[in-house]
């Protein structure tokens, strides 16, 4: 038996974590880590407050200790300004990725461990492996379409040696359906959307309370001045929406291809293969984190460039430095500095790095 602490986010996976944790016979307690406060900056539809009351009363039903660990000065430090940093510069920021990394598995793992529990346990849909020499192997969850192993990319092997995911053998009906024979308060909850604080909230919206507007032409791929934006912070790579120009006589839509923070520029072009920097194979990442040993050679791997993407098979070249080239057999759209790639040898989560360079195939 051992003791462990149930982070529960109010949601039904990690309810149905601390319940069969409950059933296996260990010792299990709860708590929700309080990541914003709402009086700090009023958001729409922030979900916390109903979080705090789904998973208390899920700790109730289960009856299991529960408590709020309030982490909103460290969130803030370690997430929300790597966020708004990330955008100020034209990076491609991933706070969820951050968020897991320095919060749930950083200082929330470490506040469970100086308070005596030996692991903690959360619901995220993946598999962790003990191997024979002991060390730990993170693979994917069992539902292909619930499968967050990517979120965990950054983790090291000490924080997932003291990680338990019970819901990763499951798919997302079988859990449903444990939390409604169990009659868990919250077993009909629709699953949570959009970075982990803002709930429903624009990025754009928060961002405007952090980053000044600073206005500059819209330039399309033939050199042409279409209009004003308002902030290059306020797009991505690839965004379709709220670009700002009107679509062509054929109904084409312009999409972001880059921002040229030197000339306050953002260019767009319409969403073809062979638009100017809008597709890449080759790319470089550095600052990379392997989950358990290092991949010192070059060899063939699988990579997922963004958590709803398939797994691409990759070239992967290592450097000094922790960083490595990579070459992806099939082009891949909208690749932006500062996203996170997940690296996979098949089911296995090798690590991830930060996208640094990215070439396009059409650099013109």
């Amino acid at each position: 038996m051992s003791k462990i602490l149930v982070a529960l986010s109010g949601g039904v996976d990690s309810s149905v974590a601390a319940l069969l944790l409950k059933e296996a016979g260990h010792d299990v307690s709860t708590a929700y880590i309080r990541t914003w406060l709402n009086e700090e900056m009023p958001l729409a539809d922030c979900p916390a407050q109903q979080d705090i009351e789904d998973s208390r009363a899920v700790a109730q039903h289960l009856n299991l200790d529960y408590e709020i660990v309030n982490l909103v000065n460290e969130y803030r430090d370690k997430v929300v300004s790597y966020l708004i940093e990330g955008y100020r510069k034209g990076l491609t920021p991933n706070p969820d990725i951050m968020c897991n990394r320095e919060m749930k598995f950083g200082i929330f793992q470490d506040y469970a461990l100086k308070q005596g529990f030996d692991a903690i346990a959360t619901g995220h849909y993946v598999r962790k492996l003990k191997n024979k020499d002991g060390s730990y192997d993170l693979l994917k969850g069992k539902d292909p379409n619930k499968d967050q192993s990517y979120f965990l990319a950054l983790l090291s092997q000490a924080q997932l040696a003291k990680a338990l995911f019970p819901v990763g053998e499951l798919e997302k009906p079988e859990v449903r359906k444990i939390a409604q024979e169990n009659k868990l308060p919250n077993a009909e909850k629709k699953d949570s959307q959009g970075i982990c604080f803002l709930g429903n909230m624009n990025i754009n919206r928060f961002l405007e309370h952090y980053i000044d507007e600073n206005p500059g032409p819209i330039i399309n791929h033939k050199n042409e001045t279409l209009g004003t934006h308002q902030g290059l912070h306020r797009y991505t790579i690839g965004q379709r929406r709220g670009v700002g120009v009107p679509s062509n006589t054929d109904n084409e839509a312009y999409v972001v291809t880059h921002l040229d923070f030197k000339k306050n520029a953002l260019h767009v072009a319409f969403d073809r293969e062979d638009s100017p920097r809008l597709y890449a194979c080759d790319t470089e990442i550095d600052s990379i984190s392997y989950i358990n040993k290092v991949v010192e050679n070059p060899c063939a791997l699988f990579a997922k460039a963004r958590y709803r993407d398939p797994s691409q098979a990759i070239e992967f070249t290592p450097k000094e430095s922790l960083k490595a080239d990579v070459r992806f057999k099939v082009p891949q759209r909208a690749l932006a500095e500062g996203q996170v790639m997940a690296l996979y040898d098949n089911e296995t989560l090798l690590g991830g790095g930060f996208y640094s360079k990215i070439y396009p195939t059409n650099p013109a």
